[in-house]
């Protein structure tokens, strides 16, 4: 079950109306890397999981998201509250308000028009949040490491947030709520590697041969070398076809009759490389008289009349 202390996990103090700021604030309301979209990942994947330390930690990371969920639409709506009440009451003139809302190049009007001012499921842009940001797959060794991901994504979002405000209280909440998200990444990483066997995801081997292979697929300037493709881990390869030692070609195996259609299809498909037919480019550029000489030397290989006269596109 879930319970609701009414306090905030943090205090939010808010200085001034600032509907621009509220509005990039939605990316961590109903953005990819926001709240909600860590608290359904990691709820999701508690529901599914047999060890008790993990499904403790995702419990308890994916109720503390939620709580981050209320501290930046608190945010967000705190940012909205003066120009919603202008809007709701019209308290300026036409003219006055549309300036207020619009704000200097942002797209507060989406949240104040639409949405009253209050947080509403969707990113800074617009789009509206959906399940498609949960990527869990129900193998731990796989989830841990996207969880790792989203948790350093996020931090790097709030930094980015706390760079666009002067305002002190702003900028303390959104430190607080960036701070969590080292902290959570931290849990899942000690969780990925106290797993016995964390890598590679999964139960099935890869192939001995091509496990430890770093193929150099772009050559050129710019090739360097270091631990991600260095040995004693890697071996060194350039770039080849057919790694795996035969044709490098598909190999289909058809029966007689599937062998004798598709030689068919391939025989009434094929093109002619020694013709040079007339198209309607060549009709346009042409105004419309086309014959042999102009295009392939009046050999006729075209199907058009060697003696040079015009004739029409089919």
């Amino acid at each position: 079950m879930f319970s609701h202390n009414k306090r905030l996990q943090y205090t939010v103090r808010v200085n001034e109306t600032n509907p621009g700021l509220a509005n990039l604030m939605l990316e961590q309301f109903g953005g990819p890397q926001g709240e909600l979209a860590a608290a359904c990942r990691y709820f999701s994947q508690h529901l599914a999981e047999d060890d008790p330390g993990r499904r403790d930690m995702l419990i308890d990371i994916a109720t503390e998201e939620l709580s981050h969920l209320e501290v930046i639409g608190t945010i967000v709506a705190m940012l909205n509250k003066g120009a919603k009440g202008k809007l709701a009451e019209a308290m300026d003139n036409e003219a006055e308000l549309y300036r207020s809302i619009h704000g200097a190049g942002n797209d507060s009007h989406v949240t104040q028009v639409l949405y009253g001012g209050g947080p509403a499921f969707i990113n800074s842009a617009g789009v509206p949040w959906s399940a498609a940001y949960v990527d869990s797959i129900g193998d731990p060794s796989c989830d841990l490491r996207s969880n790792i991901a989203a948790e350093a994504r996020a931090k790097i979002v709030y930094e980015r947030l706390i760079n666009l405000t002067d305002d002190p209280g702003v900028k303390e909440a959104l430190g607080f709520l960036m701070t969590r998200e080292i902290s959570h990444q931290q849990s899942f990483e000690k969780a990925l590697y106290s797993m016995s066997a964390s890598f590679p995801p999964g139960k099935l081997p890869g192939m001995k041969a091509f496990s430890n292979v770093y193929f150099n697929m772009s050559q050129g300037d710019g090739d360097t070398r270091g631990p991600w493709n260095n040995e004693p881990v890697f071996e060194y390869r350039e770039a080849t076809a057919a790694v795996d030692g035969g044709s490098g070609l598909p190999e289909p195996r058809l029966t007689d009759d599937e062998a004798g259609i598709v030689s068919q299809l391939a025989l009434r498909t094929a093109s002619d490389p020694a013709s040079n037919p007339a198209t309607g480019v060549d009709l346009a550029r042409l105004g419309g008289q086309v014959d042999g000489s102009l295009l392939d030397g009046s050999d006729g290989a075209d199907g058009s009349d060697p003696s040079g006269s015009a004739r029409s596109a089919p």
